[in-house]
């Protein structure tokens, strides 16, 4: 992995916002099948020894990213990622939630709209996130469950993967 990729994680309380930019060291294509593909989400998308798993995925606009994050230990916590806007090879949208293993959202804790665009530079990808909360309470919520440590360890794995 190349030290010198660009990695800023920014916290807007303000706005209620995360943003992630983030170079990748391989062309948009592979970056974004990383991003939109199960099978490769799959190999990346948990920090380790977290491992992430797939029950059900359809990247369409109005379909959805149904997973488990799986711990060590075999504890099983779900997500799923509603797609709102794809366009194609560019940028997403997505509702994002905790739910149970059949999607059902668990309401306490509110849903976050994250925006992901994707633009090639020179042989690279910067992939561009934001992630918006409708309260502050929710985004330090997140935080401090350790989304930045997380979701960095994410994204070190992608690059091990992009890499291989």
């Amino acid at each position: 992995m190349r030290n010198n990729l660009l990695m800023n994680f920014t916290v807007d309380k303000e706005n209620k916002k995360i943003r992630v930019e983030r170079e990748f060291a391989a062309t948009r294509d592979r970056v974004w099948a990383a991003w939109t593909k199960s099978e490769l989400l799959d190999q990346w998308w948990a920090p380790k020894p977290w491992k992430a798993r797939t029950k059900s995925m359809d990247f369409t606009e109005g379909g959805f990213w149904l997973y488990a994050m799986v711990g060590p230990d075999g504890s099983e916590h779900w997500a799923r990622a509603d797609f709102q806007t794809i366009k194609e090879g560019e940028s997403f949208s997505t509702f994002d939630a905790f739910c149970d293993e059949n999607g059902t959202i668990n309401t306490s804790f509110e849903r976050s709209f994250w925006t992901n665009t994707f633009k090639e530079h020179s042989g690279s990808t910067i992939v561009n996130i934001e992630i918006v909360y409708k309260a502050l309470e929710d985004l330090e919520k997140i935080i401090e469950m350790g989304f930045k440590e997380g979701f960095t360890a994410g994204l070190e794995n992608l690059d091990a993967l992009l890499e291989s």
